[in-house]
């Protein structure tokens, strides 16, 4: 399908019409003309509107499809279709599977079961044997079935040694490891931030300790060892002071933020529902306020949706009860918005595409004549509304169902397959 995009504003630093309105062509996968208004010929379709913005194809750097093994709540299907419906071109997979994305047969079931897929599904293997952090997975293996680097998602691991193992055997294959910190000697048993909302609801808190502490520790093991490491999702003032002080040392460290962290704060559970427990959880307003600056600043590397799909079983419970998560590829982007705002659209593009790119290691795409189309169409005026009939989650632990969020998603295009909302 033929496809011309109207009157677009491009934020893609790297392209030669940087920041123009223009007019895009798309045949057959291939960008073949951009001009300032294009004449469509023959069968093509069009998309217009008011303020429309077309960037480089967004990247999720973390996400789990709960395929193989927890179908009921995700599967890869599924998964690709909300990534898409989200502005996604390309979502990284975490492991939370049975069995675990720890072996080359793993990785391999992932890839081939998404191959020529609209969206690429980029698998991370395991940092150790079932992500346990007891003995270390099979890196080597993984790596060349294409696994993209190396996570044992949100299983932080105790062990310090295994820490520095693991970074110094990706780095000898040119890889990297993602370190969820959360020192669970700390926060066992939390349920939300600890502070004035934890003490007035009486639920545990999880300190803003337990991810300094461990965070601490992982940057002073890659201070020693070399090599890569990104931490997925930090939530408090003090991690990113520690992640800007590490970069300012030349330690090779990036860093993510889920996007519902940007937007909201721990004053949000009052009503105790169970779709706003989160790991890390909804921190105070100042921590808020510092993640946002941070991504401004650049300290922070990427934004993510962070979706984690639950069942009705495992949300529909008493508080302390019901598992940590929420689907989050269709609204991310929103709650970016919502938390930024459109005056800092650029960091909020830049989190969601090419520093992602630079992270994983992959080509960034190129908006620009004779390139293949890698590109997410947005709008800044127009609102976000999720619904039963507009999920393509298997699940529905959203928060947002109903309720208006600033900006969206209009489409993507990758290659010959698109999809438009």
């Amino acid at each position: 399908m033929n496809i011309l995009i109207k009157q677009a504003r491009i934020l893609a630093t790297n392209s030669p019409f940087y920041d123009k309105t223009v007019d895009i062509l798309i045949e057959g996968g291939v960008i073949v003309e951009i001009k300032k208004n294009i004449t469509a010929k023959g069968t093509v379709k069009t998309i217009e509107g008011n303020n429309i913005y077309v960037s480089n194809g967004w990247v999720d750097m973390q996400a789990v499809s709960c395929d193989p093994g927890f179908e009921h709540k995700e599967t890869l299907e599924t998964v690709i279709k909300s990534a898409a419906a989200g502005g996604f071109t390309s979502v990284c997979i975490h492991s939370y599977n049975n069995p675990a994305l720890h072996h080359k047969s793993q990785i391999e079931y992932v890839i081939n079961k998404t191959e020529n897929k609209l969206v690429n599904i980029l698998p991370f293997g395991t940092i150790t044997v079932d992500g346990k952090g007891k003995d270390l997975a099979e890196m080597h293996d993984m790596k060349i079935s294409g696994a993209i680097g190396f996570s044992d998602y949100k299983h932080a691991i105790k062990d310090a040694g295994m820490v520095m193992r693991a970074l110094q055997y990706s780095d000898n294959i040119n890889s990297f490891i993602v370190t969820h910190c959360d020192d669970e000697s700390i926060s066992n048993g939390g349920q939300i931030n600890e502070g004035e909302i934890s003490t007035t609801l009486g639920l545990k808190g999880i300190p803003v300790l337990a991810e300094e502490l461990n965070l601490q520790r992982n940057l002073a093991i890659l201070e020693y060892t070399g090599g890569k490491m990104h931490i997925p999702t930090v939530s408090t003032k003090g991690s990113v002071e520690m992640i800007k002080k590490a970069k300012a040392a030349g330690l090779n460290v990036s860093c993510g933020v889920a996007a519902i962290n940007l937007f909201l704060d721990d004053t949000n559970l009052i009503e105790f529902d169970t779709n706003y427990k989160l790991n890390p959880p909804l921190r105070s307003k100042k921590d808020v306020q510092a993640l946002r600056n941070a991504v401004t600043s650049g300290v922070i590397d990427v934004i993510v949706s962070d979706h984690l799909p639950q069942d009705i079983e495992s949300k529909d419970l008493e508080f302390d009860l019901a598992d940590f998560g929420m689907i989050n590829l269709q609204t991310a982007f929103s709650c970016a918005m919502e938390g930024l705002k459109d005056k800092n659209i650029d960091s909020i593009v830049n989190s969601l595409s090419d520093n992602a790119y630079k992270i994983l290691g992959i080509k960034t795409p190129v908006i620009a004549e004779g390139n293949p189309a890698n590109l997410t169409v947005f709008s800044l005026t127009e609102n976000t509304t999720l619904t039963e009939k507009t999920n393509f989650s298997r699940s529905k632990n959203s928060p947002f169902f109903g309720k208006a969020l600033a900006g969206k998603v209009v489409g993507v295009v990758n290659g010959s397959k698109s999809f438009f909302n």
